[in-house]
């Protein structure tokens, strides 16, 4: 019976279904283990950053609120663009505000003849006059030209070149004021007189906007109001200055037959030095490093160098660009080496009435009776009958 009931719970086993151990594999201890160390690291971490955070907590209301800054930028984005625009192109075609500057002649050249090569601007340009004065000292006719520049800022600039030792005082309210550029001594009819103008010229240049350049004197008068002088510059097709072929011993007789191949005799031309040029002509002549050295070295008086570099050089390069005749009217009927210079006894309506009667000459090919807008030379005691007579017979 036992026997019978053993066998019964032996065939029992057998017929027990068998237990699948392969579902329910314990996991291996590695795993485990790297599973732990980094829950253990996770915890620490988190727990660090807690008291970190409480640590450097920060009151909110000096925290900027990122959508507010988001906001923001994209506000400016939208409505200043052209604004910031206009304002980083301002810094660029800027004058400077202040004409003192440490560069010396070949430093300042090179700055000034760094132009732009496209024509159209690509903001709004009023082109401006350049009036550039080469003076030894003081501006006595000043309230004159004061006079004459009334009500027209904006349209013109003003630049001195005078003696490095002179110091001016002109009130703030003058035009003059803080006008003077970095100078040296200028000598008449030496090189040291066109360093003066090449350098009343490159600081004019740095004003993007200053479209012609006029040579001027402490003697120089304006003979019309200043929007005759604008129009009458601003509408020309060519720049004013006086260049001839003199056959005579203060022409051709000034020539160096050391100056060729770069001059030759047949190139040699003589004018005014009192000028008006473009800004094309401006960089043309303050570029020049070819002509220059030859005039330095072989027009030396009794060959005044102000009165045959510049019309030389600008005929042999661009003749068609030059009206061969000066905007500044002078009386060289009393003979020397000087013109005439007119005091406070000549001033009156008649000597203006003469002055205006002049030969007509050319205008963009046509003949017209003006052909001056400027006149030297006029004495300090000139300065009382200008003015009065100004309104009257100049048209200011």
């Amino acid at each position: 019976m036992q026997s019978k009931l053993m066998a019964s719970m032996e065939e029992g086993n057998d017929s027990a279904p068998p237990y699948r151990t392969s579902q329910f594999k314990p996991m291996p201890l590695r795993v485990l283990q790297i599973f732990l160390m980094f829950l253990i690291v996770g915890l620490g971490f988190s727990i660090i950053c807690m008291y970190a955070m409480k640590f450097f907590a920060v009151d909110r209301q000096y925290i900027p609120v990122a959508p507010a800054t988001i906001h923001a930028c994209f506000h400016e984005t939208r409505t200043d663009t052209k604004s910031k625009r206009l304002e980083n192109m301002d810094t660029w075609i800027r004058p400077p505000s202040n004409l003192a500057h440490p560069l010396n002649d070949t430093e300042l050249f090179w700055r000034a003849t760094l132009a732009p090569r496209i024509k159209a601007y690509p903001f709004n340009r009023v082109p401006k006059i350049a009036f550039m004065f080469l003076a030894k000292g003081p501006l006595p006719l000043a309230p004159l030209w004061e006079k004459f520049f009334k009500g027209h800022e904006g349209r013109y600039s003003i630049y001195v070149h005078s003696h490095p030792a002179y110091h001016p005082d002109f009130p703030s309210s003058s035009v003059f004021y803080r006008r003077q550029i970095p100078s040296q001594v200028a000598q008449w009819g030496e090189m040291s007189m066109c360093d003066a103008e090449r350098r009343l010229l490159a600081n004019a240049l740095f004003d993007i906007s200053n479209e012609w350049f006029v040579l001027l004197s402490e003697a120089c008068i304006p003979l019309r109001n200043f929007n005759v002088v604008y129009r009458y510059l601003s509408k020309s097709k060519q720049s004013f200055m006086g260049s001839y072929d003199d056959p005579g011993p203060y022409g051709r007789g000034r020539y160096n037959e050391k100056m060729v191949p770069e001059v030759t005799l047949a190139q040699w031309r003589k004018g005014s030095q009192w000028f008006e040029v473009n800004r094309l002509l401006a960089v043309r002549i303050v570029e020049d490093t070819i002509y220059y050295p030859k005039f330095r070295d072989f027009c030396k008086p009794a060959c005044y160098v102000d009165e045959h570099y510049f019309p030389t050089m600008l005929t042999i390069n661009v003749p068609h660009l030059l009206a061969n005749r000066t905007l500044t009217w002078t009386d060289w009927s009393r003979g020397g080496a000087h013109p005439a210079t007119f005091g406070k006894p000549d001033i009156n309506e008649e000597f203006f009435k003469k002055l205006f009667e002049g030969e007509p000459c050319l205008y963009n090919n046509k003949q017209i009776g003006v052909c001056y807008v400027f006149a030297r030379k006029f004495a300090p005691s000139a300065l009382d009958p200008l003015l009065e007579l100004s309104s009257k017979v100049l048209g200011f």
